[in-house]
């Protein structure tokens, strides 16, 4: 095995838990500088701030660093556009612009 495929390897199972951790700190000194004073709430411990973030993200759905996912699908979506013939890649144009014209207040509901 080549050495820079080492170094890489150790970087990509060292930076996820440091990055983690930084950010834990982050929300754990900012919660502790500013709600006690301002909503007179108790100081957090690290792993409460950990428990936060992970509920947050439970709750919101957010960190969302990499667009992976997103890519996938659209070159997904793309592969079976490129797959479709031309009357059937029309129909599926006229089928979506009918669905999208009337504009989210417009549409009947039944």
């Amino acid at each position: 095995m080549n050495y820079k495929h080492k170094k890489g390897w150790i970087f990509l199972l060292l930076c996820p838990p440091l990055i983690l951790a930084a950010v834990t700190f982050i929300v754990m000194w900012l919660w502790n500088c500013l709600l006690p004073g301002i909503l007179g709430v108790k100081a957090i411990t690290f792993w409460q701030a950990m428990g936060i973030l992970i509920l947050s993200k439970i709750l919101f759905g957010g960190f969302h660093f990499g667009k992976g996912m997103r890519d996938f699908k659209e070159r997904k979506m793309r592969q079976k556009m490129a797959e479709l013939s031309p009357e059937e890649r029309e129909k599926f144009k006229e089928v979506w612009r009918d669905r999208c014209s009337g504009g989210f207040f417009n549409k009947n509901n039944g």
